[in-house]
């Protein structure tokens, strides 16, 4: 394929470090490129090709999946320094939603990379100043979490997935230990996908992601030191489109002007609302956690890092100011410039963490306290040439949390309390979080209590199609909508049993939260309050078994409580997956494969709509979302150290309808054959 888009994700440092590789593999070709390797990768698949990638005896006894071993910061908090085996499963490999650092279920824009939220309900954990600019998380990973190795070999990790012609993932990562207590690596990822709606011949492109993270890990020889530390850098680039821009002709006959939607499934031949908006996020973080043993595992000081900067920008420079009654305003004002938006705002975050922390084979405690020190910049453009000018007064300040976790465990019994405290002079103000769990066999209970302040994009925004804010008193604001919001807070009982009974596993889930003063945006896209408490109820329930080589996987999640509401949270009554798979073995046993069908269903709702220059989802009443099931079939295959899959996704297009809608006027993508490779290197 000679699609740009594709060229761009295989950088020339990936030809020199492939071009190393096979001949320590015995490949008889040099690969000059990622598309190359996937290419290799194939074939060796073949009967008479497989022995292409294949090592010495003795280098394949000793090095693989089982001398390399993933360990996370987490782990090291637990005094776990022997981590897990890096996955070799073909489970997760053809699911789209694991290509990305967030697996949850989400609703997005249709096309992979653009903005999304989680689909269904979570409390917030997270206290204090928060810039609530969150709609590219997903895609960015989170420095807590990166897994670090523990190798006995240098290892290396590629992988390369396309979804033909829209979607495209590639990614390198190398680590290598230098002696035994020293372990550091890199990964290096691009990804991107083309538009399918409006597409023209010179912009067709739409997502542009790149992610450089380096890591280090150090063992002292003594075992009394651990260190870890990681240092990120994440650019996000979309191109919004505003959804579908309806025309004269997509109007139900006798529908006085009502849109018929069935209609705006002609893909690169619609119309769209924006033409030249783009969306920037730009991220950088830097992070060291280390511990030192006082006495043993009873007593350990430790201490976290944590420097982070967010830096977002919106632009569209071809505003649309004349109204039609088949083609409405996409923004609700123009209150800087009827020419061209450019607003951006930059979060810089240092937090400093310092605790204690102990444990053994039943007690384990942790003791810490955190300072935040944070800023917000807010500016804004107008006029021809652009003048940057302050939209908002910068914002900083400095905070204190304080928390801890006590865990005690016996045999099938255990009981774990943890907190997080981050006090104010006006005690209304303060924030906090506590959770308290008891687990006695396959059952188990969880109580959460929580109190947390809007985000900083909830307490204010100014930009050039809208404002709001807190600080009224200011003469240059001249706000129309003002916000005073109280802190949300949070009760939920969770109540959970799981068992595992011959070939069956059984995960059954039941969630009750009541939530007060929850703060969301509204039908015109502003933040607002509810004013009354809001109850949902829900159940999840996760199930598996195998008849023979037969394999069946389920989940859903059904909720009450959140139905299409005037006010608050909104989530689709039922959502949920399966997969129905055949697993074997083939080629005397050289090949494991997998060939089956999954499907993805969520129940009828009034979906979030979008808002790019805000990079919000807010309510709307106008659009409803039908229940349509999205079914792919795939074959995949593992040997030895390669991963490949061959996927036929939305495979039900046209059965009942010609696609489906994410969000109100956002359609998802059609039909689209997906491949894709992930190759292990242990030496």
């Amino acid at each position: 394929m000679s699609d740009p888009l594709l060229i761009s994700l295989l950088p020339g440092p990936v030809a020199r470090i492939f071009g190393a590789s096979p001949a320590r593999c015995r490949v008889r070709r040099p690969v000059r490129a990622g598309l190359a390797a996937a290419v290799l990768a194939s074939a060796s698949l073949l009967p008479g090709t497989g022995h292409a990638q294949v090592l010495d005896d003795s280098t394949k006894v000793r090095y693989g999946a089982h001398t390399t071993f993933i360990l996370r910061e987490a782990d090291i908090f637990r005094g776990d320094t022997l981590g897990r085996m890096v996955d070799t499963t073909l489970t997760r490999l053809p699911q789209t939603r694991y290509w990305v650092h967030d697996s949850t279920y989400q609703q997005d824009l249709g096309n992979f990379g653009t903005a999304s939220r989680r689909l269904l309900w979570e409390p917030n954990l997270q206290l204090g100043a928060r810039l609530g600019r969150n709609v590219f998380d997903r895609y960015v990973r989170d420095a807590a979490t990166v897994p670090y190795y523990d190798t006995r070999s240098p290892y290396t990790f590629f992988r390369f997935f396309q979804g033909n012609p829209y979607e495209q993932v590639f990614e390198l990562s190398y680590a290598r230990s230098i002696k035994k207590a020293f372990n550091v690596g890199f990964a290096y990822e691009r990804f991107g996908s083309n538009k399918y709606l409006g597409v023209s011949n010179t912009q067709t492109g739409q997502v542009e992601h790149s992610n450089f993270l380096f890591f280090v890990r150090y063992q002292s020889p003594n075992d009394r030191y651990h260190a870890v530390a990681n240092f990120s850098t994440a650019r996000h680039r979309v191109a919004e489109q505003g959804g579908i821009l309806p025309l004269a002709t997509d109007t139900l006959e006798g529908g006085n002007g009502k849109i018929d939607l069935s209609k705006l499934f002609d893909y690169e031949r619609e119309q769209v609302r924006l033409r030249r908006a783009i969306n920037r996020d730009s991220r950088d973080r830097v992070r060291l956690a280390h511990t030192y043993r006082l006495l043993g595992r009873g007593l350990t000081v430790f201490h976290i890092l944590d420097w982070s900067r967010q830096l977002n920008k919106y632009t569209d420079d071809q505003l649309t100011t004349t109204a039609t009654a088949s083609a409405p305003l996409f923004y609700p004002a123009f209150r800087l410039s009827t020419a061209q938006t450019d607003e951006r705002a930059e979060f810089r975050q240092l937090e400093n963490t310092v605790g204690v922390m102990g444990n053994s084979n039943t007690v384990e405690y942790r003791l810490y306290g955190r300072q935040r020190t944070y800023s917000l910049v807010t500016r804004a453009a107008f006029g021809q040439p652009a003048v940057v000018r302050e939209a908002l007064p910068d914002r900083a300040g400095n905070q204190l949390f304080l928390g801890g976790t006590a865990a005690f465990r016996y045999r099938q019994f255990a009981i774990e309390t943890a907190g997080e405290l981050r006090p104010a002079i006006n005690i209304k103000d303060s924030e906090y979080w506590g959770r308290g769990s008891a687990r006695l066999g396959p059952l188990s209970g969880e109580v959460l209590v929580a109190s947390y302040a809007p985000t900083l994009t909830q307490q204010e925004f100014y930009g050039n199609h809208y404002r709001w804010g807190q600080r009224a008193d200011s003469a240059d604001y001249q706000l129309p909508y003002i916000t005073g919001f109280r802190n949300t807070k949070v009760q939920q009982l969770k109540v959970r049993a799981a068992r595992q009974l011959g070939q069956h596993y059984l995960d059954v889930t039941g969630t009750l939260a009541n939530i007060v003063d929850l703060v969301y945006f509204n039908q015109q896209a502003l933040p607002a309050q509810r004013g009354q408490a809001q109850q949902l109820t829900s159940l999840t329930v996760r199930y598996r078994t195998h008849v023979g080589s037969i394999f069946w996987e389920n989940q859903a999640t059904y909720t009450l409580g959140a139905e299409d509401d005037k006010q608050g949270i909104r989530v689709p009554t039922l959502v949920g997956d399966a997969r129905l798979y055949y697993q074997g073995y083939v080629f005397k046993k050289a090949l494991l494969t997998q060939v089956g069908v999954q499907g993805y269903f969520q129940s009828r709702w009034k979906a979030y709509d979008y808002s790019p220059s805000t990079q919000q989802f807010y309510l709307q009443d106008h659009f409803t979302i039908r229940n349509t099931p999205l079914v792919d079939v795939f074959l995949s295959g593992d040997i030895k150290t390669v991963g490949v899959f061959l996927k036929m996704a939305y495979v039900n297009q046209f059965l009942p309808q010609s696609g489906y809608y994410t969000t109100p006027y956002y359609v998802g993508m059609p039909r689209r054959f997906q491949f894709g490779i992930r190759w292990q290197f242990f030496n």
